[in-house]
């Protein structure tokens, strides 16, 4: 499932994919799998992902109610 959260506050901050892969240490190839729901990131990229992004967990990477 694509993650459209993650998305949208990567462009509320302004910041590119590969801005924030180089804030989290990943390549933005990476970024951009995890965006398309083709990656799930390991629990340690997502608490630097919501860092960088100043997000919770739960608002980025929890499903939403179905």
């Amino acid at each position: 499932m694509k993650n459209l959260r993650m998305k949208s506050a990567r462009a509320a901050k302004d910041l590119s994919q590969d801005d924030l892969a180089r804030i989290c240490g990943v390549s933005r190839q990476t970024v951009s799998a995890i965006e398309k729901g083709d990656y799930n990131p390991t629990i340690n990229l997502c608490i630097a992902i919501c860092k960088a992004l100043d997000r919770k967990l739960d608002e980025l990477f929890w499903p939403e109610d179905e």
